[in-house]
């Protein structure tokens, strides 16, 4: 059989499906004295192939086995393990594809490579579910087959360099970093969790805000009561009033019942009071109220209710430049600002990327139901070159879809998808109005014109984002109607 004209049957670009959630990550492919485990078993029923194959690859300085069958095969790994094994789909007996899924139970630290002689899409997805590194195609390309091999073994050098944790470690819900920024986030977050005082935490989108926010109720003695979180822009002034503190029935048409509000379902907890800046004056008068007599009515009763709750509050927006414009109340904007916490932008931080990169990588990983995975040094260098305009939440975006993506268990530069940023460089200085329209622009070239997509990429709600498309005059980035398609 000819072996030297074929091709895989996922080229690049295609997205690969997960693999299996409860597959351990490979250990080291080093062995004795350093030198990397090359051996390759190549298990096939056609004679022809397993000669062909063993002779190209050992002439490349591979160490081949062959065997003719996966009970021939799960035999020989029983008495020798081997870095890589390359196993046809279609074979008498136990399949390849049965073969697959015992080696990963069983041997997950083989890497396992497929072939048949079938295209078949159904088939690749199963297969790269089932943990597969990759997927060929019969006639096999020497050139691509060895090109394969040798990333795969490389990547078995990174993860062995690594260690099987690096990537399991999880700091899910907690703060990480250690820039002396940060570092000062840490202990006003200790000095105000102990309190009752009103906090306000400032930072650009995407920077992680609400996670401040948890962090200080997670710290205080009230740590077992509610946290609540409501964005303050997800709805319009008359509904965010019941929605924070309820009503009574009959109040309005529709209201059927009384009516819980956040306040309420916080108790003596922890409100939290997202994107504050964005809210109308009245509403604005009505938050007073309950931050100077910590009492609230709800929406058409005529007697008050007691507030316990801690207000947390966060914005992106220059509250100062607000309150000059007649936007925002002065009493309102001290009465919040008891204590403020500044949460830098991820590119004033680079020195904490990398860790970063890794608990968010586990967690992908996690949430995706992959195996884990290590960034290559070649990656971590290019995410220090990214500027990351929308911080922390872009690189979380950017992890989880290398996650999904990612052929085989080690993330390279390329798998992250981040253009060609010149190496080295920092993004210039400017304000944060410029950063907010390129950024959202960029969204809205990115999903061509397609709010609902923009508004979720961006974590913010449409009526949102339809006000900053209208502030920073992005009509020209509508590519198509904006209800077009489902959403």
């Amino acid at each position: 059989m000819d072996l030297l004209h074929g091709r895989s049957s996922c080229p690049s670009g295609t997205t690969r499906a997960p693999t299996d959630r409860h597959r351990q990550p490979a250990l080291a492919s080093a062995g004795e004295g350093g030198k990397i485990d090359r051996s390759v078993l190549i298990v096939d029923d056609d004679a022809g192939i397993l000669g062909s194959l063993s002779r190209a690859l050992g002439a490349a300085d591979f160490d081949v086995r062959t065997a003719a069958s996966a009970d021939e095969a799960l035999q020989q790994l029983a008495r020798e393990n081997a870095a890589v094994a390359l196993v046809d789909l279609k074979m008498p007996g136990t399949t390849g594809m049965e073969l697959l899924k015992l080696l990963s139970g069983r041997m997950p630290d083989i890497d396992v490579v497929m072939m048949t002689a079938y295209d078949d899409l159904a088939t690749v997805a199963e297969a790269m579910q089932e943990g597969a590194v990759d997927f060929l195609v019969k006639p096999l390309d020497l050139n691509v087959l060895k090109k394969l091999l040798g990333r795969i073994l490389e990547d078995r050098e990174t993860r062995s360099r690594q260690g099987p944790g690096l990537s399991g470690s999880s700091s899910d819900g907690q703060l990480i970093g250690h820039d002396p920024a940060m570092i000062r986030v840490f202990k006003l977050v200790g000095q105000v969790a102990a309190t009752r005082t009103n906090v306000i935490v400032r930072g650009e989108s995407g920077t992680g805000k609400e996670l401040v926010a948890r962090s200080i109720h997670s710290s205080s003695p009230y740590a077992a009561e509610p946290f609540v979180a409501v964005n303050c822009t997800a709805l319009p002034s008359s509904l965010l009033e019941s929605e924070l503190f309820g009503h009574v029935r009959g109040a309005f048409t529709g209201a059927t019942g009384d009516r819980k509000g956040r306040f309420e379902l916080a108790g003596r907890g922890t409100i939290f009071l997202d994107e504050i800046g964005d809210t109308a004056p009245d509403f604005q008068s009505k938050l007073l109220r309950v931050l100077q007599e910590h009492e609230y009515y709800p929406v058409g009763a005529d007697r008050p209710r007691r507030s316990e709750a801690r207000v947390v509050t966060a914005t992106h927006q220059n509250l100062e430049r607000l309150v000059a414009a007649g936007r925002f109340r002065e009493d309102l904007y001290y009465r919040l600002r008891v204590v403020e916490i500044v949460v830098p932008p991820l590119r004033d931080r680079m020195g904490d990327v990398p860790e970063l990169a890794r608990v968010l990588l586990s967690q992908a990983c996690e949430t995706t139901g992959r195996r884990p995975l290590v960034l290559s040094s070649e990656a971590v260098d290019a995410l220090l070159e990214y500027p990351w305009p929308g911080n922390v939440r872009e690189l979380e975006n950017c992890l989880t879809r290398a996650a999904v993506t990612t052929s085989g268990n080690v993330v390279r530069a390329e798998d992250l998808e981040l253009g060609n940023p010149v190496a080295g460089t920092r993004p210039r200085l400017t304000t944060l109005e410029q950063v907010e329209r390129e950024h959202v622009a960029h969204v809205l070239r990115s999903t061509k014109g397609h709010k609902t997509r923009s508004a979720k990429i961006l974590g913010i709600s449409r009526p949102r984002l339809d006000r900053l498309i209208q502030k920073y005059a992005l009509d020209a980035e509508l590519a198509r109607d904006p209800e077009e398609g489902s959403d």
